[in-house]
């Protein structure tokens, strides 16, 4: 079993940037995907990025250019890197793990993309 924590959401203008990060509570390293979702308001959640632990990268089509994934194993955590934000982008952005059957969620951190 694995905890994850979001942290780094907040209110940012459009075309800024953030970096959010989710921290796990036990190693990462032989977790097969770990991976971003973000859910906007009247809206089902949705994939945003996801990274293996062979350091493969997908990313949703409205992302792509502008948002990295990566993972620290030393570090226990995942970040995604966020720039040229779009009001579009506002939505609770959560952690995802997925390995060997088991799906693991954070509770999500908000991210509001505003003038």
């Amino acid at each position: 079993q694995v905890q994850l924590v979001e942290s780094g959401g907040g209110l940012v203008q459009p075309g800024g940037s953030l970096r959010l990060s989710c921290a796990a509570s036990r190693t990462i390293f032989n977790i097969a995907v770990m991976g971003w979702y973000r859910q906007a308001p009247g809206k089902e959640r949705e994939s945003v990025a996801t990274i293996t632990n062979g350091g493969s990268t997908n990313y949703a089509d409205s992302v792509k250019e502008r948002f990295t994934i990566s993972r620290d194993n030393a570090k226990n955590t995942v970040y995604l890197q966020m720039n040229s934000l779009k009001p579009e982008d506002t939505a609770v952005y959560y952690c995802n793990a997925h390995n060997l059957g088991m799906v693991y969620w954070g509770k999500g951190t908000l991210v509001t993309v505003s003038s």
